[in-house]
This record gives C-alpha cells, structure tokens and sequence, in this order.
C-alpha cells in the first residue's frame, strides 16, 4: 500500500444499519475505501481472503462464528491485514481472547468519527489500537505479576508500537535483525503474550511503556 492508495476497509457486522453507519463515518475520509461489507464471521473470512482488505472492521458477536474466531482464520487468509475489534461489548475476557487471537485493537462502537479513522489509519500503520477506557480491563483479565523489561526491550516495543518492522528497529538501533527478534521473544515471555500487539497492549497497561 503506498502512501497515496486509499486504506482499504472491509466491514464485518450482522446488522446492516451498523455497516452502512460505519461505511458512511470512513467515506468522509479521503484517505479511507469501504471495499467490501460481510453479515456473519464466515462471509468476513471469505471476504477478507477474496479482497485482501488493508483493515477489517470485526464485530464481536456474530452468529455461529464469533470474531474472535473469525480473526484467526482472516489473518491465515489475508494475513497482511490487520483486524480491529469494534464492538457494543466490554468483557474483560473478550477483550483478551481477542487480543490473543491476532487483534490489532479494540475499539467500542460509541468512539466518534474522529476516533475510529484515527484508529484505522494507526492500525495500518502497524500500530496497536485500544479505546482507552478500555485498557483497565485488559490489565484486570491478565491478573499476572507486573514483569521488568530491560531498557533495550522497552525501546524494541516502543518502535513495535510505531509500526517498524523487525529489520527497521535493528537498523534504528544499530542491531541484528536475529538480536532484535530475542528482544521481543524475551518480552513475549515476560509479559505472557505470544505476538507483537498483545506485548505492546500489556506494556502499555503496565506503565512500561510512555
């Protein structure tokens, strides 16, 4: 995707009147396409493989295929894309489980305008995405002892969250790309996470990151 290419949005919502308001909110921006819109969790897996869309927007529940486990077979199917969970629901389980799925973020459906084509345009960028209010509860599902990050695993995350890829941060830093990889297995392991979002997200919560 180049700077100029619109960011292409696939919306995935059971109710049509939320798809056609989220699609009408993103369209105001010129630097944002609607390109496809799904009912279930099944279509937006379909949808996501056929088009390869830049952003999938993800209700939470939708029928016999929830998102969180729609966002695990869009990611195998487009992974390039990256998944933003916009939801009515604030259960701290969710949250995690979707975090833990693969999730770039996750947004609640009463965020303004202003906030959900901030949030796509950060997820495109690589960024982790997450309605503030929001970030207590994913602390209080973790319930884990609060880890120590060294100094160089802090500044690692810290480039994750602006959306550098692992041999960017190893050029930044003036490391191995290898090296830069133990980095983030490390913190992975300290934080209890298994990818890059979730170890941003709880580093975040933690106050280990400013």
């Amino acid at each position: 995707m180049s700077e100029r290419e619109p960011i292409g949005v696939l919306l995935a919502d059971d109710h049509p009147v939320v798809r056609e308001g989220l699609s009408a909110m993103l369209e105001l921006d010129e630097g944002i396409r609607v390109v496809g819109q799904a009912g279930s969790g099944e279509e937006a897996v379909l949808q996501a493989g056929r088009l390869r869309p830049d952003i999938v927007l993800l209700d939470l529940r939708m029928g016999a295929m929830d998102g969180v486990a729609a966002t695990g077979h869009i990611l195998r199917e487009s992974p390039r894309s990256k998944v933003v969970i916009v939801t009515t629901y604030e259960d701290d389980a969710d949250i995690l489980r979707a975090v833990e799925a693969g999730a770039a973020g996750y947004l609640l459906k009463g965020s303004s305008r202003e906030e959900l084509v901030n949030a796509v345009k950060a997820a495109a960028r690589g960024e982790t995405v997450l309605t503030p209010s929001l970030a207590p509860k994913l602390f209080r599902a973790r319930v884990v002892e609060a880890p120590v990050l060294s100094e160089r695993e802090c500044e690692v995350l810290q480039l994750v969250r602006q959306g550098l890829t692992n041999a960017d941060i190893g050029r930044r830093l003036f490391i191995s790309e290898a090296t830069v990889k133990t980095h983030l297995l490390r913190s992975f392991k300290k934080l209890s996470v298994s990818d890059r979002t979730a170890a941003v997200i709880t580093a975040l919560e933690r106050g280990l990151l400013s």
